[in-house]
């Protein structure tokens, strides 16, 4: 496999990494994090100038007809700089429901208005009682003549307050936890029945909860066929873990960078700290996380397009579970190096460490997928 970028490739990340160096500086990010809405318009606008938000869009449908490896890059230039903008959400998480679900109808009113910056979406998918089952949808959806109505809470909605039209899994038939039966709609933000509380995750991005109550929505709000979105939902989950292992490259990639040079700052006995074997020994580990995040992280990107539904399953599992257990370990090294000031808001470090957190906990903890790794048999069975 060649791991080598294209031409192509290569001109989009040094283009997103020079507007990223000069409009999202860690002074720059604490702006937005600490204003509102929780993002920077202004930056989503420039990325939408750049083409980032057309990566994974097909060129009909007015996109740039990439695949994931083009979003690992992408993810990792914006988990570098903790990113805060609607990217996971409306390109990687909606946008790849109207990829995998949405007629061509669907997806010509849309994309082109995601492509733009215009249209921020999210995936209202989760519920409070899932604990990371993909197929747990209490959410119901029951016709009313050549309409459905839709009622129940959705949780952990990123940018969900943001949002101007959602994605909405619900229930048209079966028990709560079956796969078939689950059904998906294009809801607007602003319908009638629908409430929303916003807050701010661990890490600063922006989240929230979801009431539909009575929820009236056409027969042409539905995506895909009724009953059968969870092969869709399945698929792009397991894009979005492979997104955010990318993410994890450009996180692990940061705190070795901050970390080394902290080391070479900080004097302790008259000489940087950075010369104590056992501080060596340390940093070396968290080169090594890195290493085994890139090549995991390589492995899942490489398998989140396939069709092979077992392989691809497998890929992300493993990707989540070094996410959960080196990734976070490695964060950890470098919050104990940096000592005290690691875990104060006025340093790096430790924003870099609680999205580290976060992302453990998106889409299954590394236990969860440790006990998917299990049922599934492992990376070495064929």
């Amino acid at each position: 496999m060649d791991f080598d970028l294209t031409e192509e490739q290569s001109m989009l990340k040094d283009s997103l990494d020079r507007l990223l160096s000069d409009k999202y500086g860690f002074e720059d990010r604490e702006k937005i994090r600490k204003g509102e809405p929780g993002w920077s318009k202004d930056v989503w606008s420039q990325l939408a100038e750049l083409g980032l938000l057309m990566l994974p869009f097909a060129e009909e449908d007015g996109g740039f007809g990439g695949g994931p490896e083009d979003v690992m890059i992408a993810m990792e230039s914006l988990g570098g700089v903790l990113s805060l903008e609607p990217f996971l959400a409306t390109v990687v998480l909606a946008g790849g429901m109207l990829r995998e679900a949405g007629t061509g109808e669907q997806r010509g009113e849309l994309v082109p208005r995601i492509v733009g910056g215009e249209l921020i979406m999210a995936l209202a998918h989760c519920e409070r009682g899932a604990r990371y089952t993909l197929s747990h949808v209490e959410t119901t959806a029951k016709k009313d003549g050549d309409s459905y109505v839709l009622n129940g809470e959705k949780s952990l909605v990123l940018h969900g307050a943001d949002a101007g039209k959602f994605i909405v899994s619900a229930r048209t038939s079966g028990e709560t936890g079956d796969e078939d039966g689950i059904s998906l709609f294009l809801v607007d933000a602003d319908a009638d029945g629908i409430s929303r509380r916003g807050y701010r995750l661990q890490d600063d991005r922006p989240a929230a909860e979801i009431t539909l109550s009575d929820v009236k929505v056409p027969a042409s709000a539905l995506l895909g066929e009724e009953g059968q979105g969870y092969g869709a939902l399945a698929k792009v989950h397991d894009q979005a873990i492979a997104a955010l292992a990318g993410e994890a490259v450009g996180l692990l990639t940061r705190i070795l960078a901050t970390t080394t040079q902290y080391l070479k700052d900080r004097k302790q006995f008259g000489v940087p700290i950075a010369k104590f074997q056992v501080l060596q020994h340390d940093s070396v580990d968290i080169f090594i996380a890195l290493e085994q995040m890139r090549s995991i992280a390589m492995y899942a990107t490489a398998e989140a397009g396939s069709d092979e539904v077992a392989e691809r399953a497998r890929a992300a599992a493993a990707a989540k579970v070094m996410m959960g257990q080196e990734g976070r370990k490695a964060a950890e090294t470098a919050i104990q190096l940096h000592g005290g000031v690691g875990v104060t808001m006025e340093y790096a470090i430790s924003h870099y460490f609680k999205r580290v957190t976060v992302n453990d906990m998106l889409f299954g903890n590394a236990d969860h997928h440790i006990s998917r790794l299990a049922e599934m048999g492992s990376l070495l069975d064929p």
